[in-house]
């Protein structure tokens, strides 16, 4: 990234469904232990008819590229994803402080095997809450309950 880029931040809109739903089938894909579940078919639906419609949804952009995205609901941080070409530049960290702004809890899950994003949260304030077996999400892989108190 060159220190000339200007990252923006703002919410999703429905023309961005397609965009995200690639996003997150390339962010998922850096993952050699995550099992791809859904179709890229599935994948637009979830976006276009769940998340968005559903949940408050931010993206950061750059020269009209969606580099990451974060969807909130309620107190929970649901989806947090990154271009795999943009981890590093600190965007993931300004899309969690803008949408989780005034928030006085924060709770999000993360799987144990994603060590980086684990280190990326725990810098962020967030501590394990709880570890899970895998028996409550559909992927079957073991994670951690997360909380970040104000």
């Amino acid at each position: 990234m060159s220190d000339r880029t200007k990252i923006t931040l703002h919410p999703a809109t429905a023309s961005d469904a397609a965009v995200i739903a690639k996003l997150m089938r390339a962010s998922l894909h850096a993952f050699d232990w995550m099992p791809l579940l859904h179709t890229p078919e599935e994948d637009l639906f979830f976006i276009r008819d769940i998340l968005l419609p559903g949940q408050q949804v931010t993206v950061a952009e750059a020269g009209g590229r969606i580099l990451g995205f974060i969807a909130v609901d309620g107190d929970w941080v649901e989806q947090l994803y990154l271009d795999p070409a943009w981890t590093g530049q600190r965007i993931g960290g300004r899309l969690l402080a803008e949408a989780t702004v005034g928030m006085p809890r924060v709770k999000l899950h993360c799987f144990q095997a994603n060590t980086a994003a684990r280190r990326f949260y725990e810098r962020h304030g967030f501590r394990a809450g709880a570890f899970g077996d895998g028996s409550t999400n559909e992927e079957g892989l073991p994670d951690i309950l997360y909380v970040l108190r104000r």
